[in-house]
């Protein structure tokens, strides 16, 4: 059995103790311990410890310390319960002890992966162009579980939705002397189905769109089109042939099939 004799702050962390024991004869600096531990167990001057006692000071000690750990981790942003397990097993805590500290943080609403989905919802609304099914896939990523995830994204209203889409597309959809509106368009869905848009968002976002297009450029995209077309089939093909190779050629590109006509009669028939 050994007696404190002192006990100090260390210089670099007021929040930890030096413990210093004495056998009656001589003094000893034994361990140190955190505030919490300093605390808890009411340690003080002229306290008894015996050797279990001491081991168990220990392993709370460096529970603490393990719990701080996570705390530190928390204190950058929220974190799902998923992140903070893998995170604690990377720093390689003993694994008793991860199952404390995670039980301690769910019990004191350190961790909630309900409110960190709907805070993660809210910030993505706010800062990204992205859809609600990439933001649900984005948080399944990150451990939360379907069923809350999916719950999280009904904080994504639809009207925001579209104004968001509305926003992005007028970014994007520029007046194009190269390339047909209706191919840039396709594009712009295929896009912001990838950013987690769903169909019928990106249609009735892009119903009003149609009137946007720009007629002199979309004519002389065809004609841009339409003369590649025409250099690269004149070599083999000509009359019908060399018009129906055009003519499947600026379709799939986009055209409509008033645009392609005139383009042939304007170019093709009169050999321009």
């Amino acid at each position: 059995m050994k007696k404190i004799s002192r006990i100090t702050t260390q210089q670099k962390r007021k929040d930890r103790y030096n413990i210093y024991l004495t056998d009656g004869q001589k003094e000893d600096y034994a361990f140190s311990v955190d505030e919490a531990i300093l605390i808890e167990f009411q340690l003080r001057k002229g306290l008894e410890l015996d050797k279990e006692t001491i081991e168990e000071l220990l392993e709370q000690d460096n529970l603490q310390k393990s719990y701080l750990l996570a705390i530190n981790y928390l204190s950058y942003r929220m974190r799902t319960v998923k992140e903070m397990k893998d995170y604690l097993m990377k720093k390689e805590i003993e694994p008793n002890h991860i199952s404390v500290i995670m039980e301690r943080l769910l019990n004191r609403k350190l961790l909630d992966d309900r409110l960190f989905s709907e805070m993660f919802v809210q910030t993505r609304i706010n800062t990204s162009i992205k859809g609600p099914q990439l933001i649900k896939k984005e948080l399944m990523e990150k451990g939360v579980s379907e069923s809350i995830a999916a719950n999280a994204i009904t904080l994504y209203p639809y009207e925001i939705q579209i104004e968001k889409v509305h926003k992005w597309v007028e970014k994007k959809l520029k007046p194009s002397k190269k390339e047909a509106f209706k191919n840039q368009l396709q594009k712009l869905q295929v896009t912001l189905m990838q950013k987690g848009f769903t169909q019928p968002v990106i249609q009735d976002a892009l119903a009003e769109v149609d009137d946007k297009k720009d007629e002199t450029a979309e004519w002389e995209a065809v004609v841009y089109q339409g003369d590649k077309l025409n250099r690269r089939y004149q070599a083999k093909h000509e009359g019908y042939m060399l018009q129906n190779k055009i003519k499947e050629g600026l379709y799939r590109k986009g055209f409509s099939m008033d645009l392609i006509n005139r383009y042939l009669e304007e170019y093709v028939n009169t050999g321009l």
